[in-house]
């Protein structure tokens, strides 16, 4: 019997709220408030209705009834807390309500349980405690276990965090920007000083700058950034299948791994801009890699293994691959397609070197005949692909390697005779029999040769693991660097900084000195 009871008086408070909205949508329209025993300002049985009758102040009535929907709001969000007298005058006082409302939406700050009001408890004329208070607790709602917070699209489109993988340290977690990223955007404070200045004569370097050891095979080569602003870079490949850039002029750190490569990469160098890397590698591709993200840009098979890879001085989109196969292929970046083919009668290309202008190149063989070292430097017409000759180095040795000259109409070769022999660049492309650097050793190592920016002078690495360097135009021996255990492979010349180069050897170390 109880719950019937109960349920007819949830019928009657229902009804009483019908007859109030009722109630005062009448005395909106008249214009006129009358006393109805009906409406009840107050669910607080200690309250009577004021017994004196008024007209309608617009203001007036609208506020009143906002108190009584607000109390009632406040009653359903606190169905505990007890309505409180005014101890005063009801309606004469209309200060009273305003306090009143003051005091029951100030606990609405505290966390509360958010709940659905209707639209008739939120008025345009609410008052400013109540609005409020009902903010207030919709900002400080808990969120239910297990639910994701919804997060503003601004704060989702906004600065990624800088986050790196912790389980390879240096290298760039996915989908993530990293420190890394930005090493094409800042300029070496080392470096700095020197671009505003021209360069003066080229150095020899005589101490110990930083040794920068990650490889796990030998060192092919190394090669400084070209671009003054970013000459920092240090560019290595090696045969443990990866490819590094550096930061060779101040903190030796690794700046990025690549392994774009399944087999040893044998040969890299920068492009003019110093934003993408060539590579080839003994798994019979060649891939132009972008410097910052570390994307493959383009991944080229040449179905023979790739020893030398070399990128054309006017058109850095195309560029020369040769290795173990009788022919050289001429690729463009831009199709994917070979566009011109060498062929020549021998087993592999040690080396290939642009002249000046890019329209003929020399290409060094593994060629030896009995008598005499036919097809061993081979000179090409990049246009027509016609050998312009084959005679033009006359003696019993390979050469692993060559060097153009930055000034001078020349070029040098390094050969297993443990000496390096130069040449003119420009047609017969005749051999400087008076002009020979001696003194390193090469046997059988694939030692590479440099010239420094000035072209005074010639650096070669040695099978000793020595760095010698020469003076171009005596041929005399300026200084011999003891830089490693392991034959030494290569000897790479600062292009900004005076009297700075960079080694690597067998053992897959690095050396910057100065």
């Amino acid at each position: 019997m109880s719950s019937l009871v109960a349920y007819e008086d949830s019928e009657s408070e229902d009804d009483d709220h019908d007859r109030t909205e009722e109630g005062f949508t009448a005395s909106l329209q008249t214009g006129s408030f009358k006393q109805n025993q009906d409406v009840k300002m107050c669910h607080s049985p200690k309250l009577t209705p004021c017994p004196h009758s008024f007209t309608l102040d617009p203001d007036s009535s609208v506020l009143d009834y906002h108190e009584n929907a607000s109390e009632r709001s406040i009653s359903s969000l606190h169905p505990h807390s007890q309505p409180q007298s005014w101890d005063g005058k009801y309606c004469s006082d209309r200060t009273a309500p305003e306090q009143h409302f003051r005091d029951t939406a100030a606990p609405l700050s505290l966390p509360v349980t958010p709940r659905i009001i209707s639209p008739m408890q939120t008025l345009p004329h609410m008052p400013q405690s109540f609005s409020d208070g009902l903010n207030s607790a919709k900002r400080h709602h808990t969120v239910q276990p297990g639910v994701r917070p919804y997060i503003p699209k601004r704060q989702r489109l906004g600065p990624s965090v800088e986050i790196t993988d912790q389980k390879h340290p240096g290298v760039q977690a996915p989908g993530n920007q990293t420190r890394e990223s930005q090493i094409l955007s800042e300029v070496s404070p080392r470096v700095k000083p020197y671009l505003a200045h021209k360069a003066g004569a080229a150095g020899v370097p005589r101490r110990l700058l930083m040794r920068l050891g990650g490889h796990q095979g030998p060192v092919n080569t190394v090669q400084w950034c070209p671009v003054p602003q970013l000459s920092h870079l240090l560019l290595s490949a090696s045969m443990d299948k990866t490819f590094k850039v550096w930061d060779g002029a101040e903190s030796g750190r690794c700046l990025r791994v690549y392994t774009c490569h399944s087999g040893a990469v044998r040969d890299a160098c920068w492009t003019p801009c110093g934003r993408r890397l060539l590579t080839g590698s003994f798994d019979n591709t060649a891939v132009i890699t972008d410097v910052e993200t570390g994307q493959q840009l383009v991944k080229l098979d040449n179905q023979f293994k790739v020893m030398c890879a070399v990128l054309h001085p006017s058109d850095p989109h195309v560029f020369l691959c040769g290795g173990y196969s009788s022919m050289v292929k001429a690729w463009d970046s831009r199709s994917c397609k070979v566009e011109k083919v060498y062929k020549a009668g021998v087993q592999q290309t040690l080396d290939i070197l642009f002249l000046r202008g890019g329209v003929d190149f020399i290409s060094s063989s593994d060629c030896v005949s009995r008598d005499s070292a036919d097809r061993t430097l081979i000179a090409w017409d990049y246009q027509t692909t016609a050998r312009l000759s084959n005679q033009i180095y006359q003696e019993r040795f390979t050469c692993p390697s060559l060097a153009l000259h930055p000034l001078e109409e020349s070029f040098v070769a390094q050969t297993n005779g443990d000496y390096m022999a130069a040449f003119s660049s420009q047609r017969p492309f005749r051999m400087n029999k008076r002009r020979r650097f001696e003194g390193h050793k090469v046997e059988g190592y694939a030692v590479q040769c440099e010239f420094s920016l000035d072209g005074s002078i010639l650096a070669s690495g040695s099978s000793t693991g020595s760095a010698h360097f020469y003076d171009y135009h005596n041929a005399h021996m300026l200084h011999t660097l003891r830089a490693h255990s392991q034959p030494c492979l290569c000897v790479a010349q600062h292009p900004v900084l005076p009297a700075t180069a960079a080694t690597c050897d067998w053992a897959g170390e690095i050396k910057v000195w100065q």
